[in-house]
């Protein structure tokens, strides 16, 4: 089994929980999926895509649970990634983590595991 996360605001989850579904970002939705990053990949997804952002939570979801629509794609740098073609339903997230800033306006999430 493994860990994937995905970074977002706060009050994007906060729908996400009322809808019973999160959809993704803006950007999730022009790419057409939802983009994750695993442990290892996620303080550069941080650094690149949320520095400075207060009020972020970080979602975590056991992979195998998404069954056939999660692909690993290659992206940044080569390195796949994966990507949830289609929404993600909010029973499938184990864990919600607030991610708290670093003194440089990124978000620790180093020690996701």
């Amino acid at each position: 089994m493994s860990r994937i996360y995905k970074i977002l605001p706060a009050a994007d989850w906060d729908a996400a929980r009322s809808s019973g579904r999160y959809e993704g970002s803006a950007v999730d939705r022009q790419d057409g999926f939802i983009h994750f990053s695993t442990a290892a990949q996620a303080q550069e997804t941080a650094r690149r895509h949320f520095a400075g952002q207060a009020g972020l939570v970080v979602l975590e979801i056991e992979a195998d649970d998404l069954g056939a629509g999660l692909r690993w794609e290659p992206s940044r740098g080569g390195q796949l990634f994966p990507h949830l073609h289609g929404g993600l339903d909010v029973s499938h997230v184990r864990g919600v983590t607030e991610a708290p800033l670093g003194p440089d306006g990124t978000p620790r999430v180093g020690a996701l595991s």
